[in-house]
């Protein structure tokens, strides 16, 4: 959809066509200052180094489910280098179920899955237990410097997910806003057959179908025109609600818009500041 048949929609006055830079700042400053706790956001063009808005975007913030994106490009990149890996299978047993695990909950014990498989769920649905396979079967080291290849400086995935004796350690999950922009930007970036990518343009564009397919769509798709095809990943935590995505993937401009959020008093503004960001996003970007 076009931005004139959006705006149409909901009130020209709310959404001026020519954005000035003082009018997006006081707009990011608006939204950061309806939520209950600290946000960071990120958005950015594929192809910029720089971010067209941003707020916090260099704070560490815990990534909750948004790092099996990296869990997944690890995955497709590893393919590469050894092929059959994504065809690699995982046996699983009931023992090692954790919560948050819509899909492997289902499954009998003893039940095989290639590498392949078991991404879609960790995705789509965010399970829980396909993720700690895929830790397990690629290892931290190899996920981190993963991270590293793709020019993550703030991002450390240090353990499972659920573990609850290593999060009384304090060993936990983070990122930055501008970190995983740019990890979806190399996604999609690769997905165009741009340079150097971080794995082959089938593979990155594998990887956004997969993204595409999410099921939770209420942070930053909920904020943009019915039928907009959005690639996100959600997390969830206490005090905590993050949103990631790459709107309009396979589109003629694509771009990146994250949303991180922690010490949060009340879940619903999180929401609502994902969605005004997320129109933010639209209002500058789309033509």
């Amino acid at each position: 959809m076009k931005r004139s048949a959006f705006l149409t929609g909901l009130g020209a006055a709310a959404f001026p066509f020519r954005v000035r830079a003082a009018t997006i700042y006081d707009r990011v400053h608006a939204i950061a200052r309806t939520v209950p706790g600290v946000i960071g956001i990120d958005c950015r063009r594929i192809d910029s180094p720089d971010p067209v808005f941003s707020y916090n975007s260099d704070v560490t913030f815990p990534t909750a489910s948004t790092i099996k994106v990296l869990i997944m490009a690890t995955a497709y990149a590893m393919d590469e280098r050894y092929p059959g890996t994504l065809d690699k299978t995982i046996v699983t047993h009931r023992r090692d179920l954790v919560s948050g695990s819509d899909f492997l909950s289902q499954q009998p014990d003893g039940a095989r899955f290639s590498v392949r498989e078991l991404i879609v769920p960790m995705i789509t649905l965010s399970d829980n237990t396909a993720a700690n396979y895929l830790i397990s079967f690629f290892d931290f080291t190899t996920i981190a410097a993963m991270g590293r290849r793709a020019g993550l400086t703030a991002t450390h995935l240090e353990r499972h997910f659920m573990d609850f004796s290593a999060i009384v350690r304090h060993n936990d999950n983070v990122t930055t806003p501008r970190d995983m922009a740019k990890l979806l930007a190399e996604i999609a970036r690769g997905a165009r057959g741009g340079p150097h990518p971080i794995a082959t343009q089938k593979h990155c564009r594998n990887m956004l179908g997969i993204m595409l397919r999410q099921t939770d769509r209420e942070g930053i798709p909920a904020g943009l025109p019915p039928g907009t095809p959005v690639a996100n990943k959600t997390g969830v935590l206490v005090g905590v609600r993050d949103d990631v995505a790459v709107v309009d993937p396979f589109g003629s401009d694509p771009y990146v818009l994250t949303v991180y959020t922690k010490w949060l008093t009340h879940a619903t503004p999180a929401y609502e500041a994902m969605r005004k960001a997320a129109r933010l996003s639209f209002d500058v970007l789309e033509e």
